[in-house]
């Protein structure tokens, strides 16, 4: 069974796996499948989705004018263990690599779940990225960024559940250079190098805030709105 994990009625955790041997909504079930020692398998990918799904453009608009703006929450008491991250999802996979292969184009996973090769598209920065060590798994919403926004007040299981939420557009596959250059900066702060990207960033980022009820700065409300002017 799926335990909710979230206030508010929030998505639960996913902790159910892809399977070994297609890609599939980490919400559905699905049983290990045995790998041979040494043995690899391949995910096909199949159709290339608008990474990370996010409402459309007047849905966020709405959202972003419901969210509470103030000030940052003092970093006190901050660290990124406070998020438990890359939470083991059955069939040896852990949220990193269900993302890894949900983002990305016939992905091979080792016997212990590990992607071995791939391809992946930074919609960050549209880099090309052909090993898995070239990946960060972005948060949207940063971790420091979510504690300066309302999780210093939050227990730890809905702080791990945020770290690995598979049900909303919390986690990208993007590549590493662009994730640490970001680092936990808001919109105003760093914006995707990729102006094309800027629609989507805006949406998913407005979207887990509210779904999150994270508050947002003045700065970061009115770079919010000119990404969102980019939508067509």
């Amino acid at each position: 069974m799926i335990t909710t994990l979230m206030k508010r009625g929030l998505p639960a955790l996913a902790l159910c796996a892809l399977p070994l041997f297609a890609i599939a909504p980490v919400s559905h079930a699905a049983s290990y499948q045995p790998v041979a020692e040494g043995a690899s398998v391949t995910v096909p990918f199949a159709v290339r989705r608008d990474l990370p799904q996010a409402p459309p453009a007047a849905v966020a608009r709405t959202e972003l004018a419901s969210l509470t703006v103030e000030a940052p929450h003092s970093m006190t008491g901050y660290s990124r263990a406070r998020f438990p991250h890359w939470a083991q999802q059955g069939a040896r996979c852990d949220t990193r690599e269900v993302v890894l292969a949900r983002d990305g184009q016939e992905v091979v996973r080792d016997e212990e779940c590990r992607a071995v090769s791939g391809t992946w598209v930074s919609p960050y920065d549209d880099k090309v990225l052909t090993a898995a060590s070239q990946v960060d798994i972005d948060h949207i919403v940063p971790l420091a960024n979510a504690w300066r926004s309302g999780a210093d007040l939050w227990d730890t299981p809905k702080r791990k559940a945020f770290a690995n939420d598979l049900e909303g557009p919390q986690l990208l596959a993007v590549s590493a250079a662009s994730n640490r250059s970001k680092g936990d900066q808001s919109p105003d702060q760093w914006s995707p190098p990729s102006r094309a990207y800027w629609c989507t960033y805006s949406r998913a980022w407005t979207h887990i805030k509210h779904t999150y009820q994270l508050t947002i700065t003045e700065p970061e409300l009115d770079q919010l709105n000119r990404m969102l002017d980019t939508c067509a």
